[in-house]
């Protein structure tokens, strides 16, 4: 074969062999593209099903909230139901020595509030301590009226309870605050004579003599006062684990008694915003935020 023409068929096989290496070169960029664009559209739908799964988790989470607020809701109810009960015999137990209509208007506007409550568990806490509240203070008021008619009938003393001195007066104004029941003494040793008042964590409360001489508004509260102490006693290792107690009230047991009786009506002199009122009504009830 001649030189030249083998030279010939080498160049041949050259040229065909660059260009199968373009056309595959070509074919791969063409792969390389594809495979861009199914990445980017691969990150889109990635994209996508994160932020589904986002607004998935946050719909679940919304839910476990809110079934745990009805839970916590449905829980709290036959307490208050109860509460509602006790009242009514209050009520009933107190026809014609009290005026109960005031009391009943307040006790069914509270019973509106909590039939139409639905996200804070709070309100049907101190609803019920309103209520239990209410209760208290007829049957301690019915209490004072027949221990006044009583006192009529035996010939002693004036017909009204405001007229009772001593031992007596401070056992009506207990008993009208809801304390009927809580033994009482007289005695000269709270805060070795210094407080005019004390509860005890066994159950019941001493007053010093001077105290019989307090106008009345004064002594209703002194003695809500001390009852919210002795309610205090009955969840003390609950109270003093609490943050919301150090939170609302500096874990001062003094001040929250204050505000234990503000919510029954007795404010004395010390104010408490409506957080804390409505923090303190629970403890009437036994309850510890």
């Amino acid at each position: 074969m001649k030189p030249w023409r083998v030279l010939a068929i080498g160049t041949v096989a050259v040229a065909i062999t660059a260009g199968a290496v373009v056309a595959r070169s070509s074919d791969l960029s063409a792969q390389r593209e594809q495979l861009a664009a199914q990445i980017v559209r691969v990150d889109k739908l990635a994209d996508a099903a994160e932020r589904r799964g986002l607004w998935l988790h946050a719909q679940v989470e919304s839910a476990e909230k809110a079934a745990t607020v009805v839970s916590e809701l449905a829980s709290l109810r036959p307490s208050f139901d109860a509460a509602v009960a006790s009242a009514s015999e209050a009520l009933t137990a107190a026809a014609g020595k009290v005026d109960a209509d005031a009391a009943r208007a307040a006790i069914r506007a509270v019973q509106a509030a909590v039939l139409a409550e639905r996200e804070t568990p709070a309100t049907v806490v101190a609803a019920t301590a309103t209520v239990s509240a209410i209760a208290s203070a007829v049957t301690g008021e019915a209490a004072a009226y027949d221990a006044a008619v009583r006192e009529v009938a035996s010939g002693g003393g004036e017909s009204s309870p405001a007229g009772a001195s001593g031992f007596d007066r401070v056992r009506q104004a207990l008993d009208r605050v809801g304390g009927g029941g809580v033994p009482l003494y007289e005695s000269g040793d709270c805060a070795g004579g210094n407080s005019p008042a004390c509860a005890s964590s066994e159950g019941y409360i001493k007053y010093r003599a001077d105290l019989t001489d307090w106008d009345e508004n004064r002594l209703l509260w002194a003695m809500a006062h001390e009852l919210a102490h002795i309610h205090q006693f009955r969840v003390w290792g609950d109270l003093n684990a609490s943050n919301a107690y150090v939170q609302y009230f500096g874990a001062d047991p003094e001040f929250l008694a204050n505000c234990m009786a503000a919510v029954r009506g007795y404010p004395g002199s010390v104010g408490c915003d409506p957080g804390q009122q409505e923090w303190a009504a629970g403890i009437w009830v036994g309850v510890v935020g």
